[in-house]
């Protein structure tokens, strides 16, 4: 490595723990908001920068209320919960189908509030809500884009 090298990874490295620390403090909804708060400290950076930060951060959005989000990081331990969660969505999972806004998912008989449990504790951020029953799942988008979003996404992790 190059000295020039080793100085970007530093960078990125005091980058990262700041992001990490603006996170933590601040109730950050954008990338942009993000973009900015890092500015203001000092550093430099562009749009592509901060999806990059986020993305090798694994940097997720949760619910904070009245339709708000916000960025947060979670632990090794919480990650390997996700797993989990996967694993109980794969076990239970029958089929999917789109209408407008709305996916329904049929489960095995008995299996839809605990594959709801595992839908909402994955935290798609696309996902206003679900309702479950006995073998079918509700789940409610804002857009029938974030619909067709939200079915990708679940059919990755059914098919990994």
């Amino acid at each position: 490595m190059d000295d020039e090298s080793i100085m970007n990874q530093s960078v990125k490295k005091r980058r990262h723990e700041k992001v990490l620390d603006l996170i933590s403090q601040y109730e950050i909804e954008t990338q942009e908001e993000l973009a900015d708060r890092l500015c203001q400290a000092g550093f430099q950076v562009t749009q592509a920068t901060v999806s990059r930060d986020i993305r090798e951060l694994k940097l997720s959005k949760i619910s904070v209320g009245k339709g708000r989000q916000k960025y947060v990081a979670f632990t090794q331990d919480e990650t390997h919960l996700g797993d989990k969660y996967i694993r109980v969505l794969r076990e239970g999972y029958v089929s999917m189908a789109l209408a407008q806004n709305l996916l329904v998912m049929k489960t095995v008989s008995g299996m839809a509030m605990a594959v709801a449990a595992a839908v909402d504790a994955l935290r798609i951020e696309e996902i206003v809500g679900c309702i479950a029953g006995d073998n079918t799942i509700m789940m409610a988008m804002r857009s029938e884009e974030a619909a067709k979003a939200v079915m990708d996404k679940i059919g990755r992790m059914i098919e990994r």
